[in-house]
């Protein structure tokens, strides 16, 4: 199933902001757990992620800090700041909203369909 890229592009950051809910973590590493946690209905690049990441970083949601990895590579960590959490907070509010218009549309949409079939 291909979803499509305006969802993806408006749920970007509650997804980005939960998963650094969780713990601190680095670009690929986000990456990889978001196409876990969707089973692998999402497959976010480094093109997508990257952007989306900056812009946290400037509104003060998120902080990024260098690290060294295990490899002896520089990965930047970012961690989902206080701001951040109630960024979270008010997405997460308004995607209940829309999954609950969407459930109270879907009954009536179901029976439409039933009956022109």
């Amino acid at each position: 199933m291909e979803i499509n890229k305006d969802l993806i592009a408006a749920s970007s950051t509650p997804i980005v902001l939960a998963t650094l809910a969780k713990r601190e973590s680095y670009g690929y590493a986000i990456l990889k757990q978001v196409q876990d946690a969707s089973g692998q209905h999402i497959e976010w690049t480094d093109g997508m992620l990257y952007p989306v990441l900056h812009r946290l970083e400037r509104l003060g949601y998120i902080d990024g800090t260098w690290k060294d990895a295990d490899s002896g590579r520089k990965r930047k960590y970012y961690r989902i700041t206080s701001r951040g959490r109630k960024q979270l907070a008010d997405e997460l509010k308004q995607w209940r909203a829309v999954d609950a218009t969407i459930r109270g549309i879907l009954p009536a949409m179901t029976m439409q369909l039933s009956h022109r079939l």
